[in-house]
């Protein structure tokens, strides 16, 4: 078995050239990419080893979000504005103009990150013949006005599973293995799904795939954006659970 972990929304950066595009100040910005972002999960989830392989997209989800469908009519989300090109913030405010940009901003970078993604698994299905890709996210202690799920009663960890793509055995394993780590679980609650390349998608269950959402209180301050000193037990925790069960599933 090969784990590709992938990580969608770790990245602020926004090319200079798409600046110009969004409504916001400078401030607001900065302040709309402090609730949106996934902080430090490409660090949480930096696992190492010979069959674990990292997939990052390089830009900030408020520019292009990977995650989403293209088409806006398959796409949930697009109808509060944040399909995968977002027109609105997270409290429903205007975000960026996307009409000159959006066609560029898909092929650009939504098509080359989802068609490296279609590669990696590929080569990895080829070599080991299985391919568990987790899908790495953090989420805030306090539901964001755009969310679908506004329980207040949050989780520690959200696992996110799919009808065709996760096993009962994934979804149990993982699940007691944070449980006996002593964190809270619940299952697609606040958030629900995983992701699968569209290649895959209800076709080969030798592509498994699980979602990981971790809340952001528990590994850093959500006001600063500062990791906490609790950042690096975490992480080694995130990464002793992965390597735990690969080696029992191997």
């Amino acid at each position: 078995m090969s784990i590709v972990l992938h990580i969608p929304h770790a990245s602020k950066n926004i090319p200079d050239e798409y600046l110009q595009y969004f409504t916001l100040s400078k401030k607001d910005l900065q302040f709309e990419l402090l609730k949106m972002t996934d902080h430090f999960t490409d660090e949480l989830f930096d696992v190492l080893g010979d069959n674990i392989h990292q997939l990052k997209f390089p830009i900030s989800r408020l520019l292009v979000d990977v995650e989403r469908f293209e088409k806006d009519e398959l796409e949930p989300m697009s109808k509060v504005g944040m399909g995968c090109i977002y027109e609105k913030t997270h409290d429903g405010n205007s975000l960026k103009n996307v009409e000159n940009i959006k066609d560029e901003l898909i092929n650009k970078f939504y098509k080359t990150h989802h068609e490296n993604f279609i590669k990696i698994v590929d080569t990895k299905l080829k070599q080991n013949n299985k391919v568990l890709i987790i899908d790495c996210h953090s989420f805030p202690k306090y539901p964001l006005p755009y969310e679908l799920n506004q329980e207040m009663d949050r989780p520690e960890i959200c696992i996110g599973t799919d009808n065709f793509h996760t096993s009962e055995k994934l979804r149990n394993s993982f699940g007691q293995l944070f449980e006996k780590s002593n964190f809270t679980v619940k299952y697609n609650a606040p958030f629900k799904g995983s992701i699968v390349p569209l290649k895959f998608y209800n076709k080969d269950k030798e592509v498994q795939s699980i979602m990981i959402e971790i809340r952001r209180d528990l590994y850093m301050d959500e006001k600063s954006g500062k990791k906490k000193y609790k950042f690096n037990k975490i992480k080694k925790t995130l990464e002793k659970i992965i390597n735990v069960y690969l080696n029992e599933n191997w």
